[in-house]
């Protein structure tokens, strides 16, 4: 499969790696042609790797992952183009993380809304789906470094969630990806991450994730 990866952070460059790993062409996205970070990992990753500007990137794929900043991700997506977004799967990882006043961040959209919520409104003609937000990048692509815990999908569209849900299983490892329902669902897990930074801090490092328990 064709596969565009939005941002070149910690994040997009993990998804990205794990992609490749699996079996597909991806092609890095970003705001420059000549972006240092994704030259560097297209000349690491071997002949199934490519970066482009975000609108190439898109266009060329047929199935995107958002993992710019949250802050940036509305714009960083509007540079890849409504065109070139419609009728496929956004895969959305962002969060809305606001560091202008520094540590610990506040949300930049929450309670009503969310990030995801507005990236569906602006992007109508895609199919937005939230996912793997809740956690950091090395858990994403191995859950197995916090055995048993939980993934969250949210998306109006119910065909795109189970999709979704199955690349988790087949590409990243997660055994029961848990489906919330339609796209203000992913309100819960965007508020996640004001507690998540929380125990980032507490705990020194970011192994670990939520847990579901049922009773």
């Amino acid at each position: 499969m064709k596969i565009a990866v939005l941002g070149t952070g910690m994040v997009g460059r993990t998804i990205a790696s794990k992609l490749i790993e699996v079996g597909h062409a991806v092609c890095m996205g970003s705001r420059t042609e000549d972006n240092a970070a994704a030259v560097t990992w297209a000349a690491e990753s071997g002949e199934k790797a490519c970066n482009a500007t975000f609108a190439d990137a898109a266009h060329h794929a047929e199935v995107v992952f958002n993992c710019t900043k949250g802050l940036h991700a509305l714009d960083a997506l509007r540079l890849a183009g409504a065109e070139n977004l419609d009728g496929k799967i956004l895969v959305d990882l962002s969060n809305p993380l606001d560091f202008s006043q520094g540590f610990p961040p506040t949300l930049s959209i929450s309670n009503d809304d969310s990030l995801a919520e507005a990236i569906q409104r602006e992007f109508s003609g895609c199919k937005v789906i939230k996912t793997l937000n809740t956690m950091n990048c090395a858990v994403m692509v191995d859950p197995g470094k916090v055995p048993d815990s939980d993934v969250f999908v949210s998306g109006d569209d119910a065909e795109a969630r189970a999709t979704v849900s199955g690349w988790l299983k087949d590409w990243f490892g997660w055994a029961a990806p848990i489906e919330l329902g339609d796209i203000t669902t992913a309100r819960g897990p965007e508020q996640w991450l004001p507690l998540w930074v929380r125990l980032y801090a507490a705990f020194g490092n970011a192994d670990f994730n939520l847990k579901i328990v049922r009773g």
